[in-house]
Order: C-alpha cells, then structure tokens, then sequence
C-alpha cells in the first residue's frame, strides 16, 4: 500500500464534511423541535405578533441550514462542492434577513439598496452557473460522455 497525499486529503476532507454534515442535521433538528417550542409558547401566551415573527425567523433560518445541508450531501454524491446550492444558500440567507427587517419594520434604504445589490448579483450568479453546468451537459453528451 502506497502513501498517497491525494488519498489522505480526500480521507480527511471527506471525515470534515460528514462531520460538518452531521452537525447540521443536529442543527436542524434542534431548530425544528424549538420551532414547536415558539409554536405552543405561542398559543399558550396570546403573543400572536411577536410569536409570528419569532417563527418566521426559525423558519428562514431553516430553510439556510437546509441549503448548506444540499450542498454537502451533493459533495458526497460527486466529490465536489456544487456552487448553485451554495448561492442558494446565500440567496435564502440574504431573503432571510430582508423579510425579518420588513417585518420588525426596520427597513433602511440604504440597507435595503446594499442587499438588493447583493441579491442581484447572487441571483446572476446562479442564473450563470447553471446555464455552464448545462451548457457542460450538452457538451458531454455530443462527446459521447453521456451516461444512457
């Protein structure tokens, strides 16, 4: 058996990332049973406005964990980090916080200009990456690549 750096790192990249993996499925799993929490709390106080927005956040926050989750299961499935599940990421992080300053009535137009900024660019970033990724589809299957 032959010492192969390539062989040690892809061993330890690949024990990190399950690592990071299972830490937010925990994540995820913690923050649902807390958004029952929030739920019940909610019902139980009357608190409907403050509770709604607690729960928005929760939610939101989910749907980040979610995405970076995607993206390390894909790194599994193909031995790379995909970039369209990592700006999806991005994209529901950067939603995230325009929808809980909407809603908490702190919208600043400044702010909301920098992030606007932020989410079209994201958002041409995404639109760019998958159009490569098909585009890279295509060739591969007019080489014969293909995988029928």
């Amino acid at each position: 058996m032959q010492f192969s750096a390539k062989q040690l790192f892809d061993r330890v990249t690949g024990v990190v990332f399950a690592v990071m993996l299972l830490f937010l499925t925990i994540g995820i799993i913690m923050g649902t049973g807390h958004l029952f929490l929030l739920l019940f709390e909610m019902a139980r106080t009357g608190a409907i406005t403050k509770g709604y927005l607690d729960i928005i956040s929760e939610v939101l926050s989910l749907f980040v964990l979610i995405e970076l989750s995607r993206s390390l299961a894909e790194y599994f499935r193909v031995n790379r980090l995909r970039l369209t599940f990592i700006v999806d990421a991005a994209i529901v992080f950067v939603l995230r916080e325009i929808m809980i300053e909407l809603f908490e009535h702190k919208l600043v137009v400044d702010r909301t200009y920098a992030l606007s900024a932020l989410l079209f660019v994201l958002g041409a970033l995404r639109i760019g990456s998958v159009l490569v990724y098909q585009r890279g589809q295509i060739i591969g299957l007019r080489n014969g690549d293909g995988n029928d």
